[in-house]
Protein backbone atom coordinates (compact mmCIF):
# COMPACT_ATOMS: atom_id res chain seq x y z
CA UNK A 1 0.00 0.00 0.00
CA UNK A 2 1.27 3.33 -1.10
CA UNK A 3 0.70 6.62 0.84
CA UNK A 4 0.18 10.25 -1.57
CA UNK A 5 2.79 12.04 0.25
CA UNK A 6 2.00 15.90 -1.28
CA UNK A 7 5.47 17.30 -3.17
CA UNK A 8 6.53 20.73 -1.76
CA UNK A 9 5.70 23.37 -3.28
CA UNK A 10 8.27 24.52 -5.70
CA UNK A 11 9.57 28.03 -5.46
CA UNK A 12 12.13 29.46 -8.43
CA UNK A 13 14.01 31.99 -7.96
CA UNK A 14 14.97 34.17 -10.99
CA UNK A 15 18.28 35.84 -11.05
CA UNK A 16 19.37 38.83 -13.01
CA UNK A 17 22.54 39.95 -13.51
CA UNK A 18 23.67 42.29 -11.75
CA UNK A 19 22.21 40.33 -9.01
CA UNK A 20 21.99 41.84 -5.79
CA UNK A 21 23.77 38.29 -3.53
CA UNK A 22 22.08 39.29 -0.06
CA UNK A 23 18.53 39.32 -1.90
CA UNK A 24 19.34 36.12 -3.87
CA UNK A 25 20.34 33.83 -0.30
CA UNK A 26 16.98 34.98 1.42
CA UNK A 27 14.40 32.50 -0.36
CA UNK A 28 16.57 29.68 -0.17
CA UNK A 29 17.24 30.63 3.55
CA UNK A 30 13.74 30.68 4.24
CA UNK A 31 12.06 28.16 2.39
CA UNK A 32 14.67 25.55 2.41
CA UNK A 33 14.22 25.86 5.97
CA UNK A 34 10.56 25.61 6.48
CA UNK A 35 9.40 21.81 6.84
CA UNK A 36 6.06 20.23 7.89
CA UNK A 37 5.82 18.71 11.36
CA UNK A 38 6.57 15.59 10.51
CA UNK A 39 10.15 16.93 9.15
CA UNK A 40 9.35 16.93 5.67
CA UNK A 41 10.90 19.49 3.29
CA UNK A 42 7.61 22.12 2.79
CA UNK A 43 9.46 23.59 -0.16
CA UNK A 44 11.76 23.21 -2.82
CA UNK A 45 13.28 26.24 -4.39
CA UNK A 46 15.58 26.68 -7.85
CA UNK A 47 17.95 29.32 -8.68
CA UNK A 48 17.32 29.84 -12.63
CA UNK A 49 18.88 32.72 -14.54
CA UNK A 50 18.07 33.67 -18.31
CA UNK A 51 21.88 32.39 -19.17
CA UNK A 52 22.57 29.77 -16.75
CA UNK A 53 26.38 30.25 -15.82
CA UNK A 54 28.41 32.39 -13.63
CA UNK A 55 26.12 35.30 -13.01
CA UNK A 56 27.53 38.85 -11.66
CA UNK A 57 26.51 40.23 -8.80
CA UNK A 58 26.10 43.70 -7.02
CA UNK A 59 29.56 44.47 -4.75
CA UNK A 60 32.57 43.02 -7.04
CA UNK A 61 31.46 38.90 -6.80
CA UNK A 62 29.92 36.27 -8.72
CA UNK A 63 27.21 33.59 -8.33
CA UNK A 64 27.21 30.29 -10.19
CA UNK A 65 23.02 29.46 -11.27
CA UNK A 66 22.54 26.16 -12.94
CA UNK A 67 18.84 26.52 -13.81
CA UNK A 68 17.76 28.33 -16.57
CA UNK A 69 14.36 30.02 -16.74
CA UNK A 70 12.10 26.46 -17.44
CA UNK A 71 12.34 26.29 -13.78
CA UNK A 72 9.78 28.67 -13.78
CA UNK A 73 7.77 26.53 -15.52
CA UNK A 74 7.72 24.01 -12.91
CA UNK A 75 7.25 26.21 -10.29
CA UNK A 76 4.11 27.05 -8.07
CA UNK A 77 5.86 30.94 -7.20
CA UNK A 78 8.11 32.76 -8.60
CA UNK A 79 10.53 35.59 -7.04
CA UNK A 80 12.49 37.67 -8.38
CA UNK A 81 15.36 39.12 -6.30
CA UNK A 82 16.79 42.70 -6.03
CA UNK A 83 19.14 43.48 -9.53
CA UNK A 84 20.70 46.31 -10.93
CA UNK A 85 18.58 45.69 -13.90
CA UNK A 86 16.39 48.23 -13.42
CA UNK A 87 15.36 49.48 -16.45
CA UNK A 88 16.53 46.48 -19.12
CA UNK A 89 15.89 43.54 -17.27
CA UNK A 90 16.52 39.86 -20.01
CA UNK A 91 13.42 40.14 -22.07
CA UNK A 92 13.37 36.12 -21.62
CA UNK A 93 12.72 36.60 -18.02
CA UNK A 94 10.12 39.01 -18.81
CA UNK A 95 7.98 36.80 -21.24
CA UNK A 96 8.79 33.81 -18.32
CA UNK A 97 6.62 35.97 -15.55
CA UNK A 98 3.93 36.99 -17.94
CA UNK A 99 3.73 33.03 -18.80
CA UNK A 100 3.62 32.73 -15.09
CA UNK A 101 1.29 35.45 -14.12
CA UNK A 102 -0.86 34.16 -17.32
CA UNK A 103 -1.15 30.14 -15.37
CA UNK A 104 -2.49 32.41 -12.37
CA UNK A 105 0.90 31.55 -10.05
CA UNK A 106 2.03 33.58 -6.73
CA UNK A 107 4.58 36.05 -8.08
CA UNK A 108 6.40 38.07 -6.11
CA UNK A 109 10.25 40.03 -5.75
CA UNK A 110 12.29 41.19 -3.16
CA UNK A 111 13.34 44.94 -3.22
CA UNK A 112 14.32 46.26 -7.15
CA UNK A 113 12.83 42.92 -8.24
CA UNK A 114 9.98 45.06 -8.19
CA UNK A 115 10.98 47.13 -11.39
CA UNK A 116 11.63 43.81 -13.09
CA UNK A 117 7.36 43.10 -12.22
CA UNK A 118 6.47 46.45 -13.22
CA UNK A 119 8.62 46.23 -16.67
CA UNK A 120 6.77 42.68 -17.48
CA UNK A 121 3.59 44.75 -16.67
CA UNK A 122 2.38 42.25 -13.93
CA UNK A 123 2.46 45.70 -11.11
CA UNK A 124 -0.20 48.13 -13.99
CA UNK A 125 -3.03 49.15 -11.57
CA UNK A 126 -2.22 47.40 -8.42
CA UNK A 127 -0.44 48.45 -5.36
CA UNK A 128 3.41 47.60 -4.59
CA UNK A 129 6.76 48.58 -2.73
CA UNK A 130 10.24 48.56 -3.13
CA UNK A 131 13.64 49.80 -1.54
CA UNK A 132 13.07 52.90 0.04
CA UNK A 133 15.85 54.53 -1.70
CA UNK A 134 14.61 53.68 -5.21
CA UNK A 135 10.98 54.89 -4.65
CA UNK A 136 10.78 58.15 -6.28
CA UNK A 137 12.76 56.58 -9.52
CA UNK A 138 10.33 53.51 -9.36
CA UNK A 139 7.36 56.17 -9.36
CA UNK A 140 8.61 58.00 -12.26
CA UNK A 141 9.17 55.15 -14.87
CA UNK A 142 5.57 53.49 -13.52
CA UNK A 143 3.05 56.16 -12.88
CA UNK A 144 0.77 53.47 -13.54
CA UNK A 145 1.30 51.86 -10.33
CA UNK A 146 -0.03 52.53 -6.43
CA UNK A 147 3.89 52.95 -4.88
CA UNK A 148 4.22 52.56 -1.04
CA UNK A 149 7.63 53.10 -0.06
CA UNK A 150 6.80 53.36 3.76
CA UNK A 151 6.13 49.96 4.24
CA UNK A 152 8.29 46.32 4.44
CA UNK A 153 5.79 44.07 1.94
CA UNK A 154 2.30 44.60 -0.21
CA UNK A 155 0.06 42.21 -1.40
CA UNK A 156 -2.03 42.95 -4.13
CA UNK A 157 -4.36 40.29 -5.90
CA UNK A 158 -1.62 37.69 -5.76
CA UNK A 159 1.43 39.68 -6.33
CA UNK A 160 3.60 40.41 -3.84
CA UNK A 161 6.28 43.56 -3.78
CA UNK A 162 8.68 43.86 -0.98
CA UNK A 163 10.91 46.62 0.49
CA UNK A 164 14.85 45.94 0.69
CA UNK A 165 17.18 43.88 2.50
CA UNK A 166 15.57 42.31 5.55
CA UNK A 167 12.10 42.88 4.59
CA UNK A 168 12.28 40.19 1.69
CA UNK A 169 12.48 37.80 4.55
CA UNK A 170 9.40 39.17 6.16
CA UNK A 171 7.71 38.57 2.83
CA UNK A 172 9.10 35.06 2.92
CA UNK A 173 7.89 34.46 6.07
CA UNK A 174 4.39 35.64 5.21
CA UNK A 175 4.14 33.46 2.43
CA UNK A 176 4.83 30.36 4.58
CA UNK A 177 2.57 31.45 7.02
CA UNK A 178 -0.19 31.59 4.34
CA UNK A 179 0.78 28.28 3.17
CA UNK A 180 1.34 26.44 6.78
CA UNK A 181 0.35 28.09 9.24
CA UNK A 182 2.32 29.63 12.27
CA UNK A 183 4.06 27.12 13.85
CA UNK A 184 5.81 26.55 10.13
CA UNK A 185 6.56 30.08 9.78
CA UNK A 186 7.97 30.98 13.00
CA UNK A 187 9.94 27.76 13.12
CA UNK A 188 11.57 28.81 10.45
CA UNK A 189 12.09 32.46 11.70
CA UNK A 190 14.19 31.15 14.56
CA UNK A 191 16.24 29.61 12.15
CA UNK A 192 17.04 32.35 10.36
CA UNK A 193 17.33 34.39 13.95
CA UNK A 194 14.82 36.94 12.33
CA UNK A 195 11.22 38.28 13.83
CA UNK A 196 8.53 35.80 13.87
CA UNK A 197 6.08 38.95 12.60
CA UNK A 198 6.52 41.90 11.32
CA UNK A 199 3.40 42.93 9.42
CA UNK A 200 3.58 44.27 6.07
CA UNK A 201 1.86 47.46 6.81
CA UNK A 202 4.91 48.61 9.16
CA UNK A 203 7.01 50.99 8.24
CA UNK A 204 10.43 50.58 7.01
CA UNK A 205 13.31 51.48 9.23
CA UNK A 206 14.70 54.24 7.07
CA UNK A 207 15.71 57.90 7.73
CA UNK A 208 12.89 60.64 8.00
CA UNK A 209 13.00 61.29 3.66
CA UNK A 210 12.81 65.28 4.54
CA UNK A 211 13.01 67.08 0.54
CA UNK A 212 16.65 68.05 -0.42
CA UNK A 213 17.91 71.36 1.13
CA UNK A 214 18.47 74.13 -1.78
CA UNK A 215 20.14 76.56 0.03
CA UNK A 216 22.14 77.35 3.04
CA UNK A 217 21.03 81.03 4.68
CA UNK A 218 19.14 79.26 7.41
CA UNK A 219 21.89 76.68 8.42
CA UNK A 220 23.17 78.17 11.10
CA UNK A 221 19.21 78.51 12.74
CA UNK A 222 18.92 74.64 12.17
CA UNK A 223 22.08 74.14 13.88
CA UNK A 224 21.06 75.88 17.03
CA UNK A 225 17.96 74.33 17.04
CA UNK A 226 19.26 70.75 16.75
CA UNK A 227 21.35 71.46 19.04
CA UNK A 228 18.71 72.26 21.42
CA UNK A 229 16.07 69.41 20.23
CA UNK A 230 15.26 68.65 24.01
CA UNK A 231 14.33 72.15 24.79
CA UNK A 232 10.67 73.95 23.40
CA UNK A 233 11.00 76.10 20.78
CA UNK A 234 8.73 78.91 19.43
CA UNK A 235 8.61 79.73 16.02
CA UNK A 236 9.37 82.96 17.39
CA UNK A 237 12.96 81.98 18.89
CA UNK A 238 13.88 80.70 15.42
CA UNK A 239 12.81 83.88 13.96
CA UNK A 240 15.03 86.03 16.42
CA UNK A 241 17.75 83.80 15.80
CA UNK A 242 17.55 84.25 12.04
CA UNK A 243 17.04 87.96 12.61
CA UNK A 244 13.74 87.48 10.59
CA UNK A 245 9.94 88.08 10.80
CA UNK A 246 8.06 84.74 11.85
CA UNK A 247 6.43 85.28 7.98
CA UNK A 248 9.99 85.22 6.38
CA UNK A 249 11.30 82.55 8.44
CA UNK A 250 8.60 80.16 7.22
CA UNK A 251 9.06 81.19 4.03
CA UNK A 252 12.48 80.59 3.44
CA UNK A 253 12.82 77.43 5.82
CA UNK A 254 9.68 76.19 2.95
CA UNK A 255 12.47 77.12 0.24
CA UNK A 256 15.20 75.67 1.95
CA UNK A 257 13.93 72.34 3.32
CA UNK A 258 10.56 71.74 1.70
CA UNK A 259 8.84 72.12 5.40
CA UNK A 260 7.62 74.53 7.67
CA UNK A 261 9.82 75.42 10.68
CA UNK A 262 7.48 73.64 13.13
CA UNK A 263 6.93 70.24 10.62
CA UNK A 264 11.05 69.92 10.13
CA UNK A 265 11.60 70.27 13.74
CA UNK A 266 9.28 67.41 14.40
CA UNK A 267 11.21 65.39 11.90
CA UNK A 268 14.27 65.89 13.94
CA UNK A 269 12.70 65.53 17.07
CA UNK A 270 11.33 61.74 15.77
CA UNK A 271 14.64 60.99 14.34
CA UNK A 272 16.56 61.76 17.99
CA UNK A 273 13.34 59.56 19.68
CA UNK A 274 14.33 56.53 17.07
CA UNK A 275 18.42 56.78 18.04
CA UNK A 276 17.72 56.76 21.22
CA UNK A 277 15.27 53.82 21.29
CA UNK A 278 17.64 52.00 19.19
CA UNK A 279 20.84 52.58 21.46
CA UNK A 280 19.61 52.96 25.14
CA UNK A 281 17.20 51.39 27.71
CA UNK A 282 16.20 54.72 28.96
CA UNK A 283 12.59 54.68 30.03
CA UNK A 284 9.54 56.33 27.62
CA UNK A 285 9.51 59.52 29.23
CA UNK A 286 12.97 60.05 29.36
CA UNK A 287 13.15 59.55 26.01
CA UNK A 288 10.26 61.67 24.99
CA UNK A 289 12.21 64.33 27.08
CA UNK A 290 15.45 64.13 25.62
CA UNK A 291 14.35 64.00 22.10
CA UNK A 292 11.80 66.97 22.97
CA UNK A 293 8.49 65.31 22.60
CA UNK A 294 7.44 65.86 26.17
CA UNK A 295 5.51 63.10 27.25
CA UNK A 296 5.44 59.39 26.89
CA UNK A 297 1.90 59.65 25.77
CA UNK A 298 3.52 62.25 22.83
CA UNK A 299 5.91 60.50 21.89
CA UNK A 300 3.83 57.26 21.19
CA UNK A 301 0.98 59.27 19.01
CA UNK A 302 3.99 60.58 16.76
CA UNK A 303 5.96 57.70 16.06
CA UNK A 304 3.09 55.54 15.77
CA UNK A 305 1.54 57.87 12.63
CA UNK A 306 5.29 57.86 11.67
CA UNK A 307 6.43 53.71 12.16
CA UNK A 308 3.31 52.05 12.56
CA UNK A 309 4.44 51.00 15.67
CA UNK A 310 4.65 52.01 19.46
CA UNK A 311 8.17 52.78 21.03
CA UNK A 312 7.89 49.57 22.60
CA UNK A 313 7.33 47.83 19.91
CA UNK A 314 9.73 50.01 17.33
CA UNK A 315 13.14 49.30 20.01
CA UNK A 316 12.01 45.38 20.04
CA UNK A 317 12.21 45.63 16.20
CA UNK A 318 15.03 47.49 16.13
CA UNK A 319 16.86 45.05 18.54
CA UNK A 320 15.62 41.93 16.71
CA UNK A 321 17.41 44.22 13.51
CA UNK A 322 20.34 44.90 15.03
CA UNK A 323 20.69 40.85 16.20
CA UNK A 324 20.09 39.31 12.83
CA UNK A 325 22.63 42.26 11.03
Amino acid sequence: MTTNVRRPHRVAVIALPPVTAFDLSIPSAVFGLATHVDGRPAYEVTVCTPEPGVVKAMGGMDVVVSHGLEAVERADTVIVTGTGSRTAPDPRALEALRAAAARGLRIASICTGAFVLAQAGLLDGRSATTFWMMSEEFRRLFPEVDVRPDVLFVEDGGVLTSAGMSAGIDLCLHMVRGDHGAAVANAAARLVVAAPVRPGGQAQFIQTPLPPERGTSLAATRAWALARLDEPTTLAELARHAGTSVRTLTRRFREETGLSPLQWLLHQRLDRARQILETTTLPMDQVAARSGLGTADSLRTHLQRHTGLTPTAYRTAARVVGAGA
